[in-house]
């Protein structure tokens, strides 16, 4: 029997590479280079499989390829909105994500940027890396607290749930939500959290704002200038979600004007290149896209990207199907 032919457009954890090699026809970017437009056109006309990972930018014109092997793009992550689904869906080609199993890591790199940006933790560890601590004093670097205070999440889906978990439990945290539809009672009450109609009701509730919403379509620039000016003075914004929800340039004048306190950043509109204006922003946190990035996520969603691929090559509907 012959093995169905797969690409996987990004070095992967090695276990998950090996496992992905003995069922498969695999075919690994060794060098691990973000793959061009072209390639990906050429890849749809070779393989049977394509795993595409949010670096790989699966738009229309990707879709152009003439005959279309390809049956099954298995994502590796949860968000596909650097894929065409309309066009993979014309094409018959199936779509899988991997939810579940780094909602936990997701929540965790979360509450990390948002204690960071709390105690003023970034513009410290530059202050001391450049020399330039002279030493402890009442008024340095004051901060803010997190414990008791109010925290807003827009997009209250598993990793949303996940950060309320941590922000209740751990900081005794007033939990708000908004979220696209309405959320089960029992579930927001097994968080402390209330829900409210709009993004404009939840912001100017909040010390704290953190995104885990979809990227993509309507959500495109969805914290700008209007509501960013909603935002209390001394209040925060997290983003783990996907860059473009917010506005960067809006952001940036909210951070220069003082119309917030602070931002901090995991994700960046048209990554890895990052606005310029953002590096000059103190009141700013910025990570590499670290969300997922521990062992045990990346080797899960490997495993998960594996056991998608097996059902859909042996005839069942894969469990993570999302087209």
């Amino acid at each position: 029997m012959v093995k169905p032919k797969i690409l996987v457009t990004r070095r992967w954890p090695e276990a998950v590479e090996a496992a992905l090699s003995d069922r498969f026809d695999t075919v690994l970017n060794t060098n691990d280079r973000e793959m061009t437009p072209d390639e990906l056109r050429q890849a749809l006309r070779e393989y049977d499989a394509v795993l595409p990972t949010v670096t790989d930018k699966l738009g229309a014109a990707a879709f152009e390829a003439g005959e279309v092997k390809t049956r099954i793009l298995a994502n590796y992550g949860v968000g596909f909105s650097h894929i065409n689904m309309e066009r993979a869906s014309e094409l018959g080609i199936c779509v899988t994500n991997t939810p579940d199993v780094l909602s936990g890591c997701t929540a965790d790199l979360a509450m990390t940027l948002m204690l960071m940006i709390a105690r003023r933790a970034g513009e410290g560890e530059r202050e001391v890396r450049a020399g330039a601590w002279t030493g402890w004093r009442p008024t340095h670097l004051v901060g803010r607290k997190v414990t008791g205070k109010t925290l807003g999440i827009i997009g209250f889906g598993r990793i949303g749930q996940q950060m309320a978990k941590r922000a209740h439990f751990g900081f005794d945290m007033e939990i708000l939500v908004q979220n696209r539809s309405q959320v089960p009672g029992d579930v927001l009450e097994k968080y402390g959290a209330r829900q409210v109609a709009s993004v404009e009701e939840l912001l100017p509730q909040c010390d704290f704002v953190s995104l885990h919403c979809p990227g993509g379509g309507s959500n495109r620039h969805l914290i700008n200038e209007a509501r960013l000016d909603l935002m209390r003075p001394d209040a925060c914004l997290i983003n783990t979600a996907r860059g473009e929800v917010i506005d960067e340039d809006a952001l940036v004048a909210a951070l220069r004007t003082g119309k917030i306190a602070g931002a901090a950043l995991d994700v960046f509109d048209g990554e890895p290149q990052i606005n310029p204006e953002l590096l000059g922003c103190d009141g700013l946190v910025m990570l590499p896209h670290l969300g997922i990035a521990t062992r045990e996520a990346r080797e899960a969603m490997g495993f998960r990207v594996l056991d998608n691929l097996v059902d859909f090559f042996e005839g069942r509907e894969p469990l993570d199907r999302v087209n």
